[in-house]
C-alpha cells in the first residue's frame, strides 16, 4: 500500500479514496471486497473500508491498522472537543 493513501486516509477517507481512484489507479489498494460493498462503504462508511483494505493488504498486526482503528473510533464516537461542547450546550438548553 502507498505511504501518502495511508497517511493522508487517517484524516480525509473519502477524498483520499476519490483521488486514488480516479488519478492513481494503480496505487489504489487491492481488495477483495465486492463492488456493491465498495460502493456503500465507500459512501457511508469509508474509514471501516480503509481498515478492511488494510487489513488485507498489510495484516491486522501493523502500525497502520491501529493507527486507522483508534482514529475511527475518536471520529465515531465522538472523541473531538467540538462535539463535547455540543452535547454540553444541549444539555443546557
Amino acid at each position: 500500500m502507498d505511504f501518502y493513501f495511508l497517511l493522508f486516509s487517517l484524516f480525509f477517507p473519502r477524498i483520499v479514496m476519490l483521488v486514488y481512484l480516479f488519478l492513481y489507479p494503480a496505487l489504489f489498494p487491492a481488495n477483495a471486497v465486492p463492488q456493491w460493498a465498495d460502493l456503500l462503504l465507500g459512501v457511508f462508511m469509508p474509514r471501516v473500508l480503509i481498515l478492511i483494505y488494510i487489513y488485507q493488504n498489510l495484516g491486522a498486526n501493523n502500525v497502520w491498522f491501529a493507527a486507522h482503528l483508534i482514529v475511527m473510533i475518536l471520529a465515531y464516537f465522538g472523541g473531538g472537543r467540538e462535539t463535547r461542547r455540543r452535547r454540553r450546550n444541549r444539555r443546557d438548553d
